[in-house]
């Protein structure tokens, strides 16, 4: 456990900074509920899966290829079930909206976790940076495809980031989402997370179901595979730090299995850091803003 973990206290619920997903979802039986999960391979995802399935659910477990997701279900008491799915390639992610209308599931909730982390130089996807692209666009058609799949009181859970106060004082950038006027890896990393952030708010208000609920969340900070694009000088520095300032994996997935799972969660189109209900930036909060961002997804989502 880091010193910040044993200085900071838990929040109003009970849980806080060094609670664990074990932790905050012992006691739930959560057999009969299906969670589409993405990014299941590795780090928080894998933890996710094991927490979910070690509670009786069915995991509809997510990665870039089936053979990475049918490696990580071995870890899901034989509850869990692979798909393919690269939010980078939208033929990939319609594909995996098929699979799951094929199935016939009811969806207790969708967890979108994996993601892509401060390439160093621009890369485009269909034209796009890459890190809006993937992180924001490929859960967007994700989610919006299966929307009417999520159970009467089912949840959308956006693993976002406190890097979203990094992103560009315009909030998102509708003028350089192909990175051709500039890129800076954690301005544009900021930009996706601030655009998880913002749809999760914009959808908690479209959402068909009065019971249903969308809500965003940070993490925090853990040494984790997101951090493969950065320099290895940087990586060995997050390793480096874990003993005395950053998260376990164990309680890095503690916020998303709460609000993925936990019934005392109520809360809609917020932002959760530590297992409880934080405040965002000024952007982050921004309504027209995510407006603005759901239609100009839409539009991108009809030309990929």
């Amino acid at each position: 456990m880091s010193l910040l973990s044993r200085l900071k206290p838990p929040g109003p619920n009970g849980f806080g900074y060094a609670s664990t997903a074990d932790e905050v979802t012992r006691g739930l039986e959560l057999g009969g509920k299906t969670f589409l999960l993405t990014g299941c391979n590795s780090g928080l995802g894998r933890e996710t899966l094991r927490v979910l399935s070690a509670r009786g659910a069915r995991v509809l477990a997510a990665a870039r290829s089936l053979d990475k997701a049918r490696e990580a279900c071995a870890i899901g008491a034989g509850l869990a079930t692979p798909l393919a799915c690269d939010l980078a390639e939208p033929e990939s992610v319609r594909a995996c909206v098929a699979e799951v209308d094929k199935m016939g599931v009811e969806l207790a909730a969708i967890i979108c976790n994996a993601g892509i982390m401060a390439l160093p130089e621009l890369t485009l996807k269909h034209g796009y940076e890459a890190q809006f692209f993937t992180n924001h666009i490929g859960h967007f058609l994700l989610v919006t495809g299966l929307v009417s799949k999520l159970a009467p009181d089912g949840r959308v859970v956006m693993v976002s980031s406190e890097a979203h106060r990094r992103a560009p004082a315009a909030g998102i950038e509708f003028d350089n989402l192909k990175g051709q006027r500039s890129y800076r890896p954690w301005t544009a990393y900021g930009q996706s997370k601030l655009a998880n952030l913002l749809f999760a708010r914009e959808l908690s208000r479209r959402l068909p179901g009065p019971r249903q609920l969308s809500n965003a969340l940070h993490p925090g900070v853990i040494a984790t595979n997101l951090t493969r694009s950065m320099p290895l000088v940087a990586q060995l520095g997050m390793r480096a730090l874990t003993p005395i300032a950053l998260k376990s994996i164990a309680q890095g997935a503690a916020t998303q299995c709460y609000v993925a799972a936990h019934p005392a969660v109520a809360e809609n189109g917020e932002y959760f850091s530590d297992c409880n209900v934080k405040r965002s930036t000024r952007l982050g909060s921004d309504t027209r803003l995510a407006r603005e961002l759901w239609d100009v997804s839409e539009r991108i989502a009809r030309d990929v």
